[in-house]
This record gives structure tokens, C-alpha cells and sequence, in this order.
């Protein structure tokens, strides 16, 4: 297979024991969404990597190619987000059909985690569902995504998480980041007692990570730790985007940045 531009021979390498990361008692997770920022963020000290396709609506399921190569390339465990489309978290049965059939592809082609969530009409988890696609994803562990920030009730959703058997759940504590979120995250933390993870995520960087783990006493978060790269194109056209208005500058592409990584990955080795 070729390998992709950024990426060396010496950079493929098998992958490392699922425990990785937690060596000084925390795990940073980083939602990456390209082989490049795959391997920066593991060179920063990621100890888990959620792969995703589409970051500017909040993560979808990123191709199988793009997983074939990430695994090819990072030995810290790759977890996969399973998201059809971006919007809400109520699926026709046609999607759940392609949510079920991504988890599989996931699985055959080495993903070591399955990232997922579903909801009813009414901001509920969506219990059958969930048990169905769980089903479909073991013997691989679950993180419950974001989609549990848009609950009716977050402590009873929370218990029927745990019932159905996810080892994490992903959350800005239902508010617009995770430090606006604190005071439920901790709640729920609490709540937990260690029966599921409580990963705090959204909005964090180098300037609110201290405050977020302190706060929440987490020992997992949750980062894109990202900066904008200028494009390699010497020729532009101005006049045509590829996307909708609220796209990405079609000459901008933003990847995880390795020293943002590094430096969340020492605040956090220093607090805890």
C-alpha cells in the first residue's frame, strides 16, 4: 500500500496494549480526523485516538481506508466513531442498518474501540437500539458520544448507560463546553462511581484544562488540540467553496498539533 505524504515508512507500527496512556494514572483522548493528525497526536503523548470523519459537525464515521492507514501508522488504540450523518441522534431504520454495517467494517479492519450514541424522540437514551448495536460491537468496548449532552435527564441517562454495559461516556456536562459544564460533570462522576468513565470533552484546551480535571477529579479527557495548517495549493480560485457557508476556509486545514498535545499532556501528568 502507499503510503500517504506525512507519514514515513518508520512511523507504521503495530499496535500497542489498550492500556496505553494510563501509565501516570490519566488518559488524553484526541478526536483526529486524517493520518496526519493521527500520528501527531500520538507523537504528543495521546494515549487513545477517536477517529472520525467530518469534526466540523461534531464527528462522523470516517472511511474504512482512513482507518486501515491510521492503524497502520500509530500503535495507540483507535477507537471509531459510528455517526451516519451529523444532526441529531434520532436514526431511521436505513441508518441504523449503516450504523451496524460500519461497526462491522470497523471491526474487520482493526479498530479497537466503537464510539456510538442514539436517542428517542423525547431525549431519552434509546435502550433497544443501543442494545442492538452494542450487540454488533463486542467483544470491543463502547463510548457512549456526545449525543448524552442532548438528554431529557442526564443522571437517569446516565444509570441506563451503565445497565446497558458502555465503559464510557463522552460529555461536555449538557452545556456548551466542558468548563461550562463542570458542575455536572462532577455530579455525574460522582454518581458513577467508577461503574463507567466519565470523559470530560468539548472545549478544552491548555488554558481550562487545570480547572476541568481539578474539578471533575477525571482521569480520562477528551481533545482535538488542533491549529489551522495553510494549504500546500499555489493556485486558488477565490470564487468556489467546496462546502456550505459554514464549511472550513477551503485553503485552511486544520490537524492536531503536536506541541498543543504535548502541553495538555503535561498540565494533565502534572495534576494528577
Amino acid at each position: 500500500m502507499t503510503i500517504p505524504r506525512h507519514v514515513t515508512q518508520n512511523q507504521q507500527r503495530p499496535p500497542r496494549a489498550a492500556s496505553a496512556g494510563m501509565d501516570d494514572g490519566f488518559l488524553m483522548e484526541v478526536c483526529v480526523d486524517s493520518v496526519e493528525s493521527a500520528v501527531n497526536a500520538e507523537r504528543g503523548g495521546a494515549g487513545r485516538i477517536e477517529l472520525c470523519a467530518g469534526l466540523v459537525e461534531g464527528g462522523t464515521t470516517p472511511s474504512m481506508g482512513l482507518l486501515q492507514v491510521v492503524k497502520q501508522c500509530v500503535r495507540v488504540p483507535v477507537f471509531v466513531m459510528i455517526r451516519p450523518r451529523g444532526g441529531d441522534f434520532l436514526y431511521s431504520d436505513r441508518e441504523v442498518e449503516v450504523m451496524k454495517a460500519d461497526i462491522r467494517l470497523a471491526k474487520l479492519h482493526g479498530a479497537d474501540g466503537l464510539v456510538f450514541g442514539a436517542l428517542t424522540e423525547d431525549g431519552r437514551i434509546d435502550t433497544e437500539l443501543c442494545t442492538a448495536l452494542l450487540a454488533v460491537c463486542r467483544p470491543l468496548p463502547v463510548t457512549f458520544h456526545r449525543a448524552f449532552d442532548m438528554v431529557h435527564d442526564p443522571q437517569v441517562a446516565l444509570e441506563t448507560l451503565i445497565s446497558l454495559g458502555f465503559e464510557r461516556v463522552l460529555t461536555s456536562g449538557c452545556d456548551s463546553s466542558a468548563l461550562e459544564g463542570l458542575s455536572l460533570i462532577k455530579k455525574l462522576a460522582e454518581q458513577a462511581k467508577g461503574r463507567i468513565v466519565v470523559v470530560p470533552g468539548g472545549g478544552i484546551t491548555e488554558r481550562n484544562l487545570q480547572r476541568i480535571l481539578e474539578g471533575s477529579s477525571a482521569s480520562e479527557f477528551h481533545c482535538s488540540a488542533r491549529s489551522a495548517r495553510d494549504s500546500g495549493m499555489k493556485f486558488r480560485n477565490p470564487n468556489v467553496a467546496m462546502g456550505a457557508s459554514f464549511s472550513a476556509p477551503e485553503y485552511s486545514v486544520k490537524v492536531a498539533d503536536v506541541a498543543k498535545v504535548r502541553t495538555l499532556n503535561a498540565i494533565a501528568k502534572n495534576i494528577l
